[in-house]
C-alpha cells in the first residue's frame, strides 16, 4: 500500500534525486565557477598581454634607439650644407680676400698731384676734407697708395712674393691676389704720418698721432679701417689701410652679400 504523499518509485533513484532538486538550484553549482572565472581569465589575459607588449616595445626600442640617436646628431661642419650666402662667399674668396671690380677711369681723380695717387670722386673729396681737418689739428695725413689696377696688383702679388720666397698663402696675408684688392675699387687708401715716415706701412703706425686721430675722426668722413686686429677675413693687421664707405655704392661694394659677423660695438 502506498502511503499518501510518496511515490511508488524507489526513494534512492537518481532520477528522483534530480527531479526533486529545483532547476535553479541544480544549475547554480555549474554557473558559479563560470561567473567567477571569466573576469579573472580576462584580467590574467590582459596582464599577460600588457607584459608581452612591454617586452616587444622594449625590444624594438633597443633595436631602433641607436639608429635614432645617430640620426639625431648634427652633421659635421664639413658635411653640413652651406647657406647660399656662405656658399657664395666660399667660392668667391681667394685666400680670404673678396673679389672687387676695377674702378672705371672716368670715376678716378687725383688726390695727391705730386705722386699721382687717385681715388673715386666721392672718396677723394672726403679724403681731402679729412686731410685738411687733421692738419688744423697739427696732424699730417699722407696718402701712400690709392687706386691700383688688376695688372698692378699682379706684379705686386706674384713678383714681390717670388722675390721674398713667399707662398701664395703667406703673400695673401700681406697683399691681396689680383682681382681681390680693395685698391681696385678706388675707395681704399693707405695712409701714413708725415711726421714719422719710418712707420709707413708698418704695424707700429698705430703708435703715431696720425693713427690716433684717424681712430677718433675718420668715421666722420666716411672712412673705416679695413683690416683691424683679428679680423674675420684672416688678413694681417693693417692699421694704415682705410676704405671709404660713405655712400651707397661703396657701402654695398664692401658689405653686400657677405656672410661676415657684425663688428663689435664698444659701449
Amino acid at each position: 500500500m502506498n502511503k499518501a504523499g510518496f511515490s511508488g518509485k524507489p526513494q534512492n533513484s537518481s532520477n528522483d534525486f534530480d527531479d526533486d532538486i529545483p532547476v535553479a538550484v541544480r544549475d547554480t553549482p555549474d554557473a558559479t565557477p563560470k561567473i567567477w572565472l571569466q573576469p579573472r581569465i580576462w584580467l590574467i589575459a590582459g596582464v599577460a598581454g600588457f607584459i608581452l607588449l612591454s617586452l616587444i616595445s622594449g625590444f624594438l626600442y633597443f633595436v631602433t634607439a641607436p639608429k635614432k640617436i645617430a640620426d639625431s646628431q648634427p652633421l659635421p661642419a664639413t658635411s653640413a650644407p652651406a647657406s647660399p650666402a656662405a656658399a657664395k662667399n666660399s667660392s668667391d674668396t681667394v685666400l680670404g680676400h673678396f673679389p672687387y671690380p676695377e674702378a672705371p677711369e672716368s670715376e678716378l681723380i687725383t688726390i695727391s698731384a705730386n705722386r699721382g695717387i687717385r681715388m673715386r670722386k666721392a672718396a677723394a673729396q672726403k679724403f681731402e676734407e679729412m686731410v685738411a681737418a687733421a692738419r688744423r689739428s697739427g696732424i699730417i695725413l699722407v696718402p701712400i697708395s690709392g687706386f691700383r689696377s688688376v695688372k698692378d696688383q699682379e706684379q705686386l702679388f706674384f713678383a714681390v712674393g717670388a722675390q721674398r720666397n713667399q707662398t701664395p698663402a703667406q703673400r695673401a696675408a700681406l697683399s691681396a691676389p689680383p682681382g681681390h684688392s680693395e685698391h681696385h675699387t678706388g675707395y681704399a687708401v693707405d695712409v701714413g704720418d708725415g711726421s714719422v715716415p719710418a712707420t709707413n706701412l708698418q704695424t707700429n703706425f698705430d703708435n703715431t698721432k696720425a693713427y690716433q686721430w684717424l681712430q677718433a675722426n675718420a668715421p666722420r668722413f666716411g672712412f673705416e679701417m679695413s683690416f683691424p686686429k683679428d679680423n674675420v677675413q684672416g688678413v694681417s693687421y693693417e692699421p694704415w689701410h682705410w676704405r671709404f664707405v660713405g655712400d651707397r655704392n661703396s657701402l654695398e661694394m664692401f658689405y653686400k652679400a657677405r656672410n661676415l659677423k657684425p663688428a663689435k660695438i664698444s659701449p
